[in-house]
């Protein structure tokens, strides 16, 4: 079972700025391109930085107002988040106002993967990498979600194909396999209680699986075993171990 790749759902066309791209350029192409931020690359296309719509803001929010009473902070008392801030407020290029280092993947990644690493960062597009570490591509949320929109008869064919066949080493009709809206209902009887819970959870692995309605029932509850020897066959074998 192999889940999509991040390559066959980013964008290969990306806008992006170098480190002495001046402030208000990187203004206009995030305004032309109606894009929220961009990577920022070195002479070799590696990507040293990403710059979002929350690094202009802290550029407008803490600019200087004329008509307030200047005010010193001594930079010693500063904390490093306000030093940061600091030094993106007086930025005039791309580089002073990027946020480094830059959250990436790489094309060969999962779309898993990468919306895990979205999640962990709380940020909405990622720089897409090749092999050699330079920028192919860019991957927004919108992008990730495209997998939701899989028809239900491919799911259902790689249910039956990866999981069914494959994993558990049973006949293509042993288990009902029933999808609806992305939402795969398995039915049937098995014969361990071990084989219901792989196939429950790989079924839950597979791209544009939105939920799993377990209806299996089983013979025989090994649950309280712990698989030593070939109880099952092919990939079974690593996913009995995992649970």
């Amino acid at each position: 079972m192999k889940h999509n790749k991040v390559g066959s759902v980013m964008t290969t066309e990306v806008v992006r700025a170098e480190y002495g791209t001046p402030f208000k350029e990187v203004v206009r192409l995030l305004g032309e391109n109606r894009i929220s931020g961009l990577p920022v690359v070195d002479e070799d296309d590696k990507v040293i930085g990403v710059i979002s719509e929350t690094d202009l803001m802290i550029r407008q929010a803490d600019a200087p107002d004329p008509y307030e009473p200047h005010r010193r902070h001594p930079l010693a008392t500063l904390s490093r988040e306000s030093r940061t801030r600091k030094a993106k407020a007086r930025a005039r290029t791309a580089g002073r106002l990027m946020t480094e280092p830059p959250v990436t993947v790489h094309a060969d990644d999962s779309i898993v993967e990468a919306a895990r690493t979205m999640a962990l960062h709380h940020v909405e597009r990622l720089p897409v990498l090749d092999e050699e570490q330079r920028l192919v591509g860019i991957v927004t949320r919108r992008d990730l979600l495209q997998v939701f929109l899989r028809p239900d008869a491919a799911i259902h064919k790689e249910v039956v194909d990866e999981v069914v066949v494959r994993a558990l080493w049973l006949a293509p009709r042993s288990i009902d396999v029933a999808v609806v809206e992305g939402v795969v209902t398995l039915s049937g009887h098995m014969e361990r209680k071990s084989e219901t819970e792989i196939a429950v959870s790989m079924t839950r692995q597979i791209d544009g699986v939105v939920a799993v309605v377990d209806k299996l029932t089983f013979r025989l509850d090994d649950s309280h075993l712990r698989p030593e020897g070939p109880a099952m066959h092919g990939v079974a074998d690593d996913w009995l171990r995992k649970l």
